[in-house]
């Protein structure tokens, strides 16, 4: 994976951290959740991060002063029976696992609820980023 997509990634989450602030410029802590779906090499995402928010310090005065990246599980939940469980629960090889990260949706091509066999079933957790500012 190329390192255009992690800086895009930290582009966006810096802009969404400067529309969360409004009045008051110093922002004690910003939490980026990453979606365990959700395909990132953090090192440089975490580069990415701290140089762009550096930027926002020196070119808008908001001052950020720690910010965390956490990974959400990923959790699945089938329509057909409702139980729920997590990538973890599947014995899936690396490749495969790779491919989910890149397009969640083929999950369904392959596996199937671990209680009844069906192929019915939803992501509910762990797709995405999110960015909780406080």
């Amino acid at each position: 994976m190329g390192l255009v997509h992690e800086w895009a990634l930290a582009e966006a989450v810096v802009k969404t951290v400067e529309e969360l602030v409004t009045s008051n410029k110093d922002v004690r802590h910003i939490e980026v959740v990453l979606g365990e779906l959700q395909a990132v090499d953090e090192g440089v995402f975490e580069t990415a991060l701290r140089e762009l928010l550096e930027e926002l310090r020196t070119e808008k005065g908001i001052n950020v002063q720690d910010f965390k990246i956490t990974r959400e599980e990923a959790v699945f939940k089938c329509m057909v029976c409702g139980y729920e469980w997590s990538l973890k629960d599947w014995s899936i090889g690396e490749e495969f696992r790779e491919a989910i990260h890149f397009v969640p949706e083929v999950v369904h091509s392959y596996y199937s609820c671990p209680k009844c066999g069906s192929r019915d079933f939803e992501i509910v957790r762990g797709r995405g980023v999110k960015v909780r500012v406080d």
